[in-house]
């Protein structure tokens, strides 16, 4: 829990920078990427974790991994590295998006199903959840999860919805269970 508050912390840092320079939206389009690079490396993850590699073998190497990024992610990648905190690069980058998102009031519906959504499906959710929150800026994030075997679970900030198969099954074992 320490390394995502101190995430938190770096991510403000930046989206009040970046905000300052008017590049908000530039820092989250980098944000974006860097977190989908580490996501999609093991390799990039493992080292950036390893304590066995040299800070400066890390910096050259995000360096070069992210030559295209604005000079406010650069700057980012070089303080945390500088303080030791390489590890916290894509806990940043996620909470970066996260503040982003909340600076915009872009709300963010996760949807987890066990099978992916359909488009007009996903059109169906999307309309619902604009409906329940009452706001035109919303994003959704589907997830799938073969074990809630059908249905679907929607969560959109600290409220969620559980239509899942399993929640039922769940919900009926209990049944049985209290009038045994």
């Amino acid at each position: 829990m320490i390394g995502s508050r101190a995430a938190k912390r770096y991510a403000k840092a930046v989206l009040l920078l970046a905000t300052e320079a008017k590049l908000e939206t530039v820092v989250y389009d980098d944000m974006q990427s860097v977190s989908a690079t580490i996501f999609g490396s093991d390799e990039l993850n493992e080292m950036l974790q390893s304590p066995v590699y040299k800070d400066e073998d890390k910096k050259e190497a995000l360096n070069k991994i992210f030559v295209n990024q604005s000079d406010t992610t650069k700057s980012l990648i070089a303080t945390l590295i500088t303080n030791k905190r390489a590890s916290l690069l894509n806990e940043v980058a996620i909470s970066y998006i996260d503040l982003y998102k909340e600076s915009k009031g872009i709300k963010v519906a996760h949807v987890t199903t066990a099978v992916s959504l359909s488009s007009e499906l996903e059109t169906k959710v999307l309309l619902k959840v604009k409906e329940l929150t009452g706001s035109d800026k919303v994003t959704l994030e589907p997830k799938i999860d073969e074990s809630i075997i059908g249905g679907f679970i929607l969560r959109i900030g600290d409220l969620e919805y559980n239509a899942s198969i399993s929640n039922s099954l769940a919900k009926i074992k209990r049944e049985f269970s209290k009038s045994i």
